[in-house]
């Protein structure tokens, strides 16, 4: 019965999506343009893509940076033309996400790696030299350390050999894939440094994640929404302030910003293409496959991403890190035949 009711919701928004390309309407009936929504991190990469697609002859792509979780949720609302076509992220889809675009209607989804980013740390140029590790960072900003309220006010109180200086770290929200890459990369991996704790993943999962992923609200950690540009210029303007970001952003900022060594390990281009920085991450793009053909250009604009996420493309001059060759063969190959994500590697 529950794939009946699926293939009649698919049947039911290809009819609505088959008048697409004429009005241009943003409501349910038709839309004649490409729509994205998604990562902050990846949009800019994908209103470039969107730039240089437009040269073709074709409508230019709205692009909107709302965060990846919250990308996800309007993606995975259902199929038609008052849905988007594409979803930008800054971290694989969960599970929990994929479940929903089931049960929306949303059968099918492309999977598409475009590149590799970092989770960059930084302070302005002016800054003191910070040097921190995912259990600094951890004991800083977490909720509750350890399963203890956050009392630390200064870098020292976190770690001796850091300076005196008040914690102040400008991040992305928790409707960001950046914050989700956060979360997974360094503050979990801070938070393993302790076996009692670690050891709660197996009998407490929830605890667990509450315990080491959980960040503190008294100020210390500033929710600086989706405008990496912004926690940019708060941080260049601020010698005691550190900033996490998209690597792109350190790149595109190097007169006003330097990055702060993970484990010792510099933000750099080569760090994070061979994943020896600890927070180095795979971007992604996910499309709908039954918006292909309906949404006019869609097949095309997304067949423009493997042209320029070369070594030599447009998106490493954008500060995009490049994928090995062999992921980007094996993705211009989904591109090429829409091959649908399977989902049973998903978490």
């Amino acid at each position: 019965m529950r794939k009946t009711v699926t293939i009649a919701l698919v049947a039911a928004s290809s009819l609505a999506l088959s008048a697409c390309g004429s009005s241009g309407g943003s409501g349910s009936g038709s839309r004649d343009y490409i729509r994205a929504v998604g990562s902050s991190t990846v949009y800019p990469f994908a209103t470039a893509v969107a730039e240089e697609y437009a040269k073709t002859g074709g409508k230019s792509p709205v692009v909107e940076a709302t965060g990846t979780g919250a990308g996800m949720k309007l993606f995975c609302a259902g199929v038609g033309a008052q849905h988007p076509d594409i979803e930008t992220a800054s971290r694989r889809i969960k599970k929990s996400e994929y479940e929903l675009c089931q049960k929306n209607g949303v059968a099918e989804i492309v999977e598409v790696q475009v590149g590799i980013d970092g989770i960059a740390f930084a302070e302005a140029k002016s800054g003191p030299g910070m040097k921190l590790t995912p259990e600094d960072v951890y004991k800083a900003i977490a909720a509750n350390p350890y399963g203890k309220p956050n009392q630390a006010k200064s870098w020292k109180d976190v770690n001796p050999a850091l300076p005196d200086m008040p914690i102040l770290v400008y991040g992305p929200p928790s409707t960001s894939g950046t914050r989700d890459a956060l979360a997974e990369l360094i503050l979990t991996a801070g938070c393993k440094t302790d076996p009692a704790t670690a050891a709660l993943k197996e009998s407490d999962e929830d605890k667990f994640e509450a315990i080491c992923t959980q960040v503190r609200e008294d100020g210390a950690y500033v929710d600086a929404g989706e405008n990496d540009n912004l926690i940019v210029q708060k941080i260049s303007q601020n010698p005691k302030a550190v900033g996490v970001f998209g690597y792109s952003f350190l790149e595109a900022n190097p007169d006003a910003l330097k990055g702060i060594p993970m484990s010792g390990v510099e933000p750099t281009y080569e760090t994070i293409s061979d994943f020896s920085y600890p927070g180095a991450r795979p971007l992604y793009i996910y499309v709908k496959k039954a918006h292909v053909g309906p949404i006019s250009g869609l097949g095309e604009y997304v067949a423009t991403w493997p042209k320029v996420w070369g070594p030599d493309g447009l998106l490493k001059s954008k500060g995009m890190v490049i994928s090995p060759q062999d992921v980007r063969a094996r993705n211009a190959e989904v591109v090429a035949n829409m091959t649908p994500l399977d989902p049973s590697a998903l978490k």
